[in-house]
């Protein structure tokens, strides 16, 4: 096993890589620029050396001299993290031309998925379904029209070489097609220096769910189960979950079968990520590979026990898979959101600044958070605003919703703006708590999510929290007087009950920065409340 650890990224998924090393006992460097000098990666690692200004060109993008700070302070393996080079081939070359061990896949398996086009022509070899298409070389107008008209409508538009969402269109008729080439051709372009596309079926209300692979050296590959990643705005992930509730146990076998397929036929080795498409009927297609750990791998963690960032570690010092696949376990039911710094009501604008407060809830058996911030620190206008995820764990679905929409109750930001409100109206909706949604959902539907900044509260909403916050205070009283000296005390209660009328109390809320006044007359859940006049 490595003794030392490079890792090559910042904020929290290189907090959670130091947290696995450091169980191992691996001592881990950090890298940073100077945006991120004090920042909590850095105080964690056991070293730590700055490589370059504060935008990620500066720095974080600069293989070169990340491969010459782990030669100068004695690292054998440098761990990419997620984002920034954790997909570049030709990193991954560089490491291992200096005699480290890049902890992922190989830069061959990378490069056979680096073309969305590429890949799909190879799965569609190793038997894995594809979403009918036309991934071919001439990039003709004429050709594509053509193409585009024996696929049928509607269809999607989509850059060859990218991803983020970037470079896509969706087209429902003939007469739309040319105008969404052009356009998309020309973001391919700008985006990712290549304005290549290819045109596949576009499967209206789909569902997003991904299969968790692992792959070693020694020939053997597997799959930890699957997620699910349905509630999206504008093609990014919102909450991940696992297992999927859409699944059946026969569709669950059959896409984990295709995700090892896929797997294998790219000889992988390393954690990666088959991500599919799903119809309603039930008919699922290939995506792509991602060749990293996901953001969104806690998920898969909570459910099976294991710590995949260990596996990383064993399987690239050459070890074998731990387990076998009818040894993989699945407890429970896992739940993600992503906490950012970040304004809903302004189009979900990126937010920066110093966390005047950070309240998150206590971790447990239940509940986990992957951060690499705390309170007093900035949120840089140079990187992701992503303050912490938040994942919670239970028995079923319903439970962890409850533990979820708990948690999130107990979050609270100061500084940058952020999407908690966003967050807990999300948990609450009919269509996550059906499991009913599909990846356009949310952009469909926003409005139900993210109310205008000036809207004013519900009375009715109001009265149900007063309402809620009056028999929380008797019960908590009850209790109280139960375990007092003398329980049967009258005076040992706070029921606002009066001889001849009933007690006055003032209650206050916090709503959307605005504070909130009642008035409350009653006792025993028998209430007059005043709002508003």
């Amino acid at each position: 096993m490595f003794e030392k650890v490079l890792i090559a990224n910042r904020g929290e998924i290189a907090c959670r890589v130091i947290r696995s090393c450091r169980r191992m006992g691996i001592s881990t460097v950090a890298v940073f620029s100077s945006a991120d000098a004090d920042a909590q990666h850095v105080r964690l690692a056991d070293e730590g050396y700055a490589i370059g200004g504060p935008t990620p060109q500066e720095s974080d993008l600069r293989g070169d001299a990340i491969i010459e700070v782990a030669l100068r302070a004695g690292a054998q393996a440098i761990h990419p993290g997620y984002g920034f080079l954790s997909e570049n081939a030709d990193f991954a070359d560089a490491v291992a031309a200096a005699g480290l061990v890049f902890i992922g896949p190989s830069a061959a398996s990378m490069r056979r998925m680096g073309s969305k086009a590429g890949a799909k022509d190879l799965m569609a070899a190793a038997g894995v379904p594809v979403v009918p298409g036309y991934t071919g070389e001439d990039q003709s107008a004429d050709v594509l029209a053509r193409e585009a008209a024996r696929i049928g409508f509607p269809l999607m538009i989509k850059a060859a070489h990218g991803g983020g969402g970037k470079g896509m269109r969706i087209v429902r008729s003939a007469d739309e097609f040319l105008p969404n080439l052009e356009s998309c051709q020309r973001e391919a372009a700008g985006a990712f220096g290549r304005d290549r596309v290819l045109l596949e079926r576009y499967v209206e209300s789909p569902r997003h769910i991904e299969i968790q692979v692992f792959g070693d050296a020694h020939g053997h590959a597997i799959h930890l189960n699957e997620r699910e990643c349905s509630a999206q705005r504008r093609y990014q992930k919102v909450l991940e979950e696992s297992p999927s509730p859409f699944l059946t146990p026969g569709l669950r076998a059959a896409m984990g079968e295709a995700a090892v397929k896929a797997a294998r036929a790219i000889d992988y080795a390393n954690a990666g990520t088959v991500e599919f498409i799903v119809a309603p009927s039930g008919e699922f297609f290939f995506m792509e590979i991602n060749t990293r750990l996901q953001v969104e791998h806690p998920v898969t963690e909570m459910t099976t026990g294991l710590d995949l960032v260990e596996w990383q570690l064993r399987v690239a010092a050459g070890e074998p898979l731990p387990l076998a696949q009818d040894e993989v376990p699945r407890a429970g039911h896992a739940i993600e959101v992503r906490l950012y710094a970040e304004d809903p009501e302004a189009g979900f604008l990126p937010g920066s600044g110093k966390l005047q407060r950070l309240r998150l809830p206590a971790p447990s058996a239940h509940v986990r958070i992957d951060s690499g911030v705390v309170e007093g620190d900035v949120v840089t206008i140079f990187y992701d605003p992503m303050i912490a995820k938040l994942i919670v764990h239970d028995t079923d679905r319903a439970r962890a919703l409850a533990r979820l929409r708990e948690a999130l109750a107990q979050c609270d930001v100061a500084g940058p703006k952020s999407n908690i409100a966003f967050l807990e109206a999300l948990v609450r909706h009919p269509a996550i708590v059906d499991a009913s949604i599909d990846t356009g959902y949310l952009d469909r539907h926003l409005d139900e999510f993210v109310a205008p900044a000036d809207a004013p509260v519900e009375p009715l909403l109001l009265l149900a929290a007063a309402t809620a916050q009056l028999l929380l205070q008797e019960h908590g009283q009850a209790q109280a007087a139960a375990t007092s000296s003398d329980p049967g005390s009258p005076w040992a209660l706070a029921d606002g009950w009066r001889l001849g009328h009933a007690g006055k109390r003032q209650l206050a809320f916090l709503y959307r920065g605005q504070r909130l006044h009642a008035e409350a007359l009653g006792s025993g859940g028998d209430y007059t409340v005043a709002v508003a006049g």
